[in-house]
């Protein structure tokens, strides 16, 4: 029988998963939506909520109600092949292609550049991160209970910290909201809601999910039943912390455009925005807050990343995949915050309906008796079309023309696909593929 948890439970959970999910990305983004959104700042916000906490919650349950041990075995519903490729494709970006090296570059340009030389900003970057990932290395080479205690103390701290800021802002904002930017002129709603996949929070939460899942058994919960319910209620508070602090960054970015203009990212907003409330007083103390918090984040995603590959590959030790990623990642963080931002978005068209549809499918497997062929056929569906939305990002951000054997398939998605131009072009297709094949699925079963 399951052990029935109170509120206090729930609670250390829930701010566990906040811990887990709030990193560089859940500031910065908010931020830039906030001041490029303008006017039409909360349509955008919801639909940055969708993708940015939504998405994450469904995550966080499904892996619980899956009752897979990783994403790995969820994923080989699909085909073993698809799950390693899947899965490390999923560990690397959350890894060391963009979010690691995402947390030393956004503690470094809210923390430290704005106390630096324009002249030296790049030469600071270089020396930060190397600093940065040297103490994420020593510390995942050496896992340690300051890790955790830290990440305990600090998750109550940061919301504390911006609840106090995000306050000052409301009462007193910095500015009215401007002109919207771009395509949060015509399309607010769904610019919000692609901008929700840079959090990835939803690649995550099906990494997350497990470490969650392993809490609530350890309190005396052990039936699908009752991890589903101690999931949901943890992952509210999870999500409502997170929710609070997104809608606040993004109208604090929306008041302080008219002070201080249009910036390349989030980053200098929330250092710019601090030292206008509090000082530099105000400025030292988020950047405190703000390295301690990446620093967290950098360490527990190199020990998962380097824990993932070890088992993958046992032959090359923990260790070596550790110092490689430490390193691969210090490289990568010295493009700068916007360029990682601008390329992890490729890789993120690519894989977000993926996981969303993954997602969903867990939901809905037992309806077609969990037969493969409705795994496979949605899963190749959304592929087809989530592969070229990745290429046209790239080509977007390059700024270059489409490739030409683009053109024709980007020609026929327009026109026959519903939703194609907003970003859902996959919703049709997996909602007729699935009842399709799931029909075809049951019928083989029986």
């Amino acid at each position: 029988m399951d052990k029935k948890l109170s509120f206090s439970n729930h609670l250390v959970i829930g701010v566990m998963l906040f811990a887990l999910f709030f990193g560089a990305g859940n500031l910065i983004f908010p931020a830039s939506l906030g001041q490029n959104a303008g006017s039409n700042v909360w349509p955008a916000v919801i639909g940055f909520l969708a993708t940015g906490i939504g998405l994450p919650f469904l995550g966080t349950l499904a892996m619980g109600f899956s009752g897979s041990k990783n994403l790995q075995e969820l994923s080989s519903r699909v085909n073993p092949i698809f799950a390693v490729i899947f899965t490390s494709l999923l560990y690397l970006t959350i890894g060391p292609f963009f979010a690691l090296p995402r947390t030393g570059a956004v503690s470094y340009e809210i923390g430290i550049q704005p106390f630096i030389n324009a002249d030296y900003a790049q030469i600071g970057l270089l020396i930060f991160t190397i600093i940065f990932f040297g103490i994420t290395l020593l510390f995942s080479l050496n896992p340690s209970k300051i890790v955790d205690n830290v990440g305990k103390y600090l998750s109550p701290g940061i919301i504390i910290g911006l609840l106090i800021l995000l306050l000052f802002v409301v009462l007193k904002p910095m500015g009215g909201f401007e002109a919207p930017q771009g395509n949060y002129v015509d399309n607010a709603f769904m610019t919000g809601f692609t901008e929700g996949y840079n959090t990835m929070d939803a690649l995550a939460s099906l990494v997350f999910g497990i470490i969650v899942i392993n809490a609530v058994r350890s309190m005396g919960v052990n039936s699908t039943k009752g991890i589903i319910s101690a999931t949901a209620k943890s992952g509210g508070i999870a999500i409502f912390f997170l929710g609070v602090i997104y809608a606040g960054i993004a109208y604090l970015g929306a008041t302080s455009t008219s002070l201080f203009g249009l910036f390349d990212n989030g980053g200098p907003v929330l250092s710019s925005a601090s030292e206008h409330y509090f000082g530099s007083f105000g400025a030292v103390l988020l950047s405190v807050i703000i390295f301690l918090a990446c620093l967290t984040t950098s360490i527990g995603l190199t020990t998962a990343c380097g824990e993932y590959f070890h088992t993958l590959m046992p032959k090359i030790s923990y260790k070596a995949f550790v110092i490689f990623f430490s390193i691969f990642t210090c490289i990568i963080a010295n493009f700068g915050l916007s360029n990682i931002i601008t390329y992890s978005i490729p890789v993120l068209m690519l894989l977000y309906p993926l996981a969303i549809v993954l997602i969903l499918l867990t939901f809905l497997s037992p309806l077609f008796k969990h037969a493969r062929i409705v795994y496979v056929s949605v899963i190749l569906v959304t592929f087809l079309i989530s592969v070229i939305d990745g290429f046209k990002a790239l080509c977007d951000s390059l700024g270059i023309e489409y490739f030409g054997w683009m053109k024709p398939i980007v020609t026929f998605y327009e026109n026959f696909l519903p939703f194609y131009n907003v970003g859902l072009g996959w919703l049709i297709p997996f909602i007729v593929v699935t009842i399709i094949t799931g029909i075809f699925g049951r019928m083989q079963k029986a």
